[in-house]
């Protein structure tokens, strides 16, 4: 399916070749991700300076982005900025409600001149699918799963503080990225959908860090055979393989969307030029695809779904072995009781969102479902489509009505499937999912309180096919089904113009913000000190923490604009503790950090390193750093990003003391590396490369600091 080739490649012909090193320096430029990164650098310094054409953030992150902002001297909104509702929507939880922050939201859109999208009308990407991108553009968005490649737009998520950068007039500043050529060929079986090729990307490139931090272009003969929801399917799962981003061919299906979507004008043709370089290249045989499953806990786990059933017990065994060492015997992942007569037996599926709530996905899941029955049983199928337009044609087409008689239930237009706030299943349930991740808090599990249930990532056709065998696990493959015609590409955008706030270069600064109870500053963070006094207030040795480990996602979330509240949650998932050692170490006048062997997988959320922040972090100390996004938010929230080589070892336990004697100075004269001091041991960290304004940064002790020293001046 997927063959991954090390070293560099050039574009020839329409093909890649075996490069030199006299291709990479005249081809860098060549590729899309090159021009397209180019187009928008601003220049100046060594690296690049991106400015972006819109911004886009969920109500998860977009409070804490405007209160951040209007701190350090917000007027308005420079460029579009997108705020919509899909994560916490009109629910109350703790003790705060929801609402708040939405009305938050509005009265922000009005008086900066935003663009408002209420609760259940989309999710935050399919929005900007639909009404934001364009050929050649670049979105910045407050969620990791900001990818709109396959529709010629570069979409990179990121934490809070860099929308916050943009908004104020400044850049993102980053070195210029490797590019990795996804070469497409052949053409997808019957009842192998986009899920399939994603997770079988993940599987091939997360845990070998092949992507890491690169732009995955995609190019090739197999992109004409794609629908465009097949591509997006594809497209949106590349946040998985650790990549910065994305970006696709264009062709005549693009510009359709384009135009069906009133923006014919964003329309241009992009494909690599003759010459093109790229750092490295995996080759996508699409007609070599089966139908995948991605088990607990992470989308990276792939197994063809003929391999699992073929080989079920010892594959079910090694995912509760995994499980039993990462959450320390606490609590016990069981699977294997889930074979009945060697048929592994699913409790719940869901069709949801940005990933699986796309219109062929529903539609092909439909067809599959048509006269059957989900059963009267303990399995259910749920569905969550993207946006009010999509779910008016599925309606228009008879698509809902058909799967809703075989037992399907409708949901809201509603991220909760993909972070832990929606179809929640019970305990020790397993449930299939076309979302974007499976990560062990997604699914509202709590291990430290003895409840776990599994999610497993598939394809909504076999999640369908599994519906249609009462919940006994089925490849589409495997069934007899007729496949939709294509659908006439369609789009009805009235339900936007009669309720979306549209508010961009029409800001209104007379008007006020309207505060919920729950809704509260960011408290006084100090600057970094001459010397730097810290204990270790938590010690992770996990391969990987996410940053779904350093501050849960779902219920926890509703506390997202009461920064200590919220704190009081972090790593409560991972170790319980953490919170209680913070806090004395605080009130003790030291500052704490933790240890993780990799932390920052997952989610672009600032609050993973603002929770440590508020509690008294001063530094993240790792063997290296999951991902961009989440080392870019503890440097926005003046956390010293400390790694140790791989080969130093790393055995001291929490409480343990680390010191870093003239930390202050080693930052402001640009060294890459300090020396401390743990229990005593000495210990070299390696701390760059940092860019000027980022040690600025972290000497202020954090972004907000930094741009009211600016006013300042």
């Amino acid at each position: 399916m997927i063959k991954l080739h090390e070293g560099g490649a050039v574009w020839r012909g329409g093909r890649p070749a075996p490069a030199s090193e006299a291709d990479a320096a005249a081809g860098r430029e060549k590729t899309m991700a090159g021009r397209i990164l180019r187009a928008h650098d601003l220049g100046g310094g060594d690296g690049m300076r991106l400015r972006f054409d819109s911004l886009i953030s969920h109500d998860i992150t977009y409070v804490g982005v405007i209160q951040t902002a209007r701190a350090s001297g917000l007027a308005e909104f420079p460029v579009p900025y997108v705020m919509t509702n899909c994560h916490n929507s009109l629910c109350a939880v703790g003790g705060t409600i929801n609402e708040d922050d939405h009305i938050f939201g509005l009265s922000a859109a009005k008086k900066f001149g935003g663009i408002y999208v209420p609760a259940n009308m989309a999710v935050i990407h399919q929005y900007a699918r639909e009404m934001m991108s364009g050929c050649g553009l670049m979105i910045l968005g407050s969620d990791s799963h900001t990818r709109y490649g396959a529709l010629g737009t570069m979409g990179v998520g990121e934490g809070g503080p860099e929308i916050v950068k943009q908004l104020l007039g400044d850049t993102y500043d980053i070195a210029p990225p490797p590019v990795t050529l996804i070469y497409v060929t052949g053409e997808p079986p019957r009842g192998v959908g986009p899920h399939d090729a994603a997770i079988a990307l993940c599987g091939a490139m997360y845990k070998n860090g092949f992507a890491k931090n690169r732009v995955l272009e995609f190019a090739g003969p197999g992109i004409k055979n794609l629908p465009m929801d097949f591509r997006i399917g594809i497209d949106v799962m590349t946040t998985e393989t650790a990549c910065l981003s994305s970006i696709w061919e264009t062709d005549g299906r693009v510009e359709e969307y384009l135009a069906v979507h009133s923006r014919p004008e964003a329309y241009k043709e992009l494909a690599p030029q003759e010459g093109a370089y790229y750092d490295g290249m995996a080759e996508l045989d699409l007609s070599a695809l089966e139908p995948m499953i991605a088990l607990p806990f992470h989308p990276s786990e792939a197994y063809t779904i003929r391999e699992l059933q073929q080989n079920a017990g010892d594959i079910l065994r090694d995912c509760e072995k995994r499980a039993a060492e990462k959450f320390g015997g606490r609590v016990t992942l069981d699977l294997t009781s889930k074979l009945r007569d060697g048929k592994l037996q699913v409790d719940q599926g869901v069709i949801a969102g940005c990933s699986g709530g796309m219109y062929d996905n529903i539609a092909e899941a439909a067809a599959i479902l048509d006269g059957g029955s989900t059963g009267n049983g303990e399995f259910s199928l749920s569905v969550y489509p993207p946006s009010v337009p999509v779910n008016l044609e599925l309606i228009n087409s008879g698509v809902q009505a058909r799967l809703m008689a075989s037992g399907a239930v409708f949901k809201p237009c509603f991220c909760g499937p993909c972070f832990g706030a929606g179809d929640v299943p019970g305990n020790g349930a397993l449930s299939i999912r076309h979302t974007t991740r499976n990560f062990p808090n997604r699914e509202g599990s709590r291990p430290a309180d003895g409840q776990l249930s599994g999610v497993a990532l598939m394809d909504a056709r076999s999640i369908a096919a599994t519906a249609a065998n009462g919940g006994v696990l089925t490849a589409a493959t495997d069934i007899d089904y007729v496949p939709p015609a294509p659908h006439p590409a369609a789009f009805d955008g009235s339900a936007y113009e009669k309720r979306v706030y549209f508010g961009f270069g029409k800001a209104r600064p007379e008007t006020a913000l309207r505060f919920g109870p729950n809704i509260t500053p960011w408290p006084e963070i100090p600057p970094m000190p001459e010397d730097l006094h810290m204990e270790l207030a938590s010690v992770i040795h996990d391969p990987v923490t996410t940053t779904d480990e350093l501050i849960p996602s779902g219920e926890t979330s509703s506390y997202r604009s009461n920064p200590l509240k919220l704190a009081s949650f972090a790593l409560s998932r991972r170790d319980p503790e953490y919170v209680g050692r913070a806090k004395k170490i605080q009130a003790a006048g030291l500052a704490s950090c933790i240890f993780a062997e990799c932390p920052g997988d997952g989610s672009a959320r600032e609050q993973a390193a603002s929770c440590q922040r508020v509690l008294g972090g001063a530094a993240n100390i790792c063997r290296k750093f999951a991902t961009k996004r989440y080392r870019s938010n503890c440097v926005n929230w003046g956390m010293l990003p400390l790694v140790l080589s791989e080969g130093v070892p790393f055995d001291f336990a929490p409480c343990g003391r680390v010191d870093i004697p003239g930390a202050r100075k080693a930052v402001e004269s640009g060294a890459d590396e300090l020396t401390g001091y743990i229990n005593g041991a000495e210990y070299v960290f390696t701390i760059g490369p940092l860019t000027k304004q980022e040690r600025e940064i972290l000497l202020a002790g954090c972004l907000m600091n930094w741009y009211a020293e600016r006013r300042k001046k």
